[in-house]
């Protein structure tokens, strides 16, 4: 007898154990780094990448995410530099009169006012005052991907409506910044009459977020040209040095700050997703080997992106930024690879 409650002893305490085990909470504790890379879906490595997005989530013990960090690199010169890094060189020569870009498939740079330096131009902008009270102005269309530039002579009436400054009749395009525009005008005749706020509709972010959010091309230039910080005394302008930065969600940075915003201080466990996959819209562009966009049916998509009100905070393309979100995830043991749903990257 004494031998058989020995035995349920022993049992009982195994039983215990094995409980304690399987209903012990798992201990997420730690910082994990996901990686996504250009051409992924053509079987490039990782080391020949040229593009990478690389997310870093730092988790406290259930699973909350206690910091977050996403960085679009791209290799240069045999150097990784950040694509989302907002520093810039800029200077302006106010001799110089804008001269429009040659578009299509012939394409030949136009004349800048502007020297710009930076890692990327999306949603650039960048303006200076003369002595005399010429200003100069260059903002980047994210549609076009194009520098559209603007002079203003002294004399000039600040009070006549943005609107009247359309497509190469007062906003110059002079430099295309990017191929990879949604539009890729061939002639500029087919924007005529368009002005910044009109070129497509997801142009309402300039209006509704950032330094210009209020405005719109029924706003007076002084009204434009002072949210961009130039100030006026009478309605002339006041000498100022470059003033530059980027509109709208605030270009890569303001983007991946919005959703490192939207990140922290929610669990990991319930986020496994930036993306709402459930949209037949995007399931259907999901091949069976789990990427996205490239294999498309008809009614679907290639791209996850909204403008208006943004996907976890961005209203740039989300797709890889997802993919390399959920790979942190399969660091930190939340998802199985099987699980990742791969961007068009």
């Amino acid at each position: 007898m004494k031998k058989k409650l020995i035995l349920l002893g022993i049992i009982a305490i195994i039983l215990s154990l094995a409980a304690y085990v399987f209903f012990k909470e798992k201990d997420y504790s730690g910082t994990y780094k996901g990686v996504y890379w250009k051409d992924h879906s053509k079987g490039v490595s990782l080391k020949d990448a040229k593009q990478k997005i690389e997310t870093v989530l730092t988790l406290e013990k259930n699973g909350t995410i206690s910091n977050a960090k996403i960085d679009f690199l791209v290799l240069k010169n045999g150097k990784w530099i950040a694509r989302n890094d907002p520093e810039a060189d800029v200077s302006v020569d106010f001799s110089v009169d804008p001269v429009a870009a040659a578009p299509g498939s012939d394409y030949k740079n136009g004349i800048s006012m502007f020297n710009i330096k930076t890692n990327d131009m999306m949603g650039f902008y960048a303006v200076a005052v003369d002595d005399d009270g010429t200003v100069a102005l260059v903002i980047l269309d994210a549609v076009i991907r194009y520098q559209l530039e603007a002079k203003f002579e002294p004399g000039f009436d600040f009070n006549s409506k943005f609107r009247d400054l359309t497509i190469n009749r007062g906003l110059v395009p002079t430099v295309r910044a990017s191929k990879s525009g949604l539009l890729k005008p061939k002639d500029w005749s087919e924007l005529e009459g368009k002005h910044l706020y009109a070129i497509h509709p997801y142009n309402n972010v300039i209006k509704n977020r950032g330094i210009l959010k209020g405005t719109d091309g029924n706003s007076t230039l002084l009204e434009f040209l002072t949210a961009l910080g130039v100030e006026f005394k009478t309605g002339v302008p006041e000498k100022m040095d470059v003033k530059y930065g980027f509109h709208s969600n605030g270009g890569w940075k303001g983007n991946y700050d919005a959703i490192e915003n939207y990140l922290i201080g929610k669990n990991a466990n319930e986020v496994k997703s930036l993306i709402d996959w459930s949209s037949n819209r995007y399931s259907e562009s999901i091949n069976k080997n789990n990427y996205f966009g490239i294999d498309l049916t008809a009614g679907a998509t290639k791209t996850v992106q909204n403008s208006f009100e943004g996907i976890a905070g961005a209203t740039v393309r989300m797709s890889r930024e997802n993919t390399s979100y959920m790979a942190a995830l399969v660091e930190a043991g939340i998802l199985d690879e099987k699980d990742v749903i791969k961007g068009r990257f």
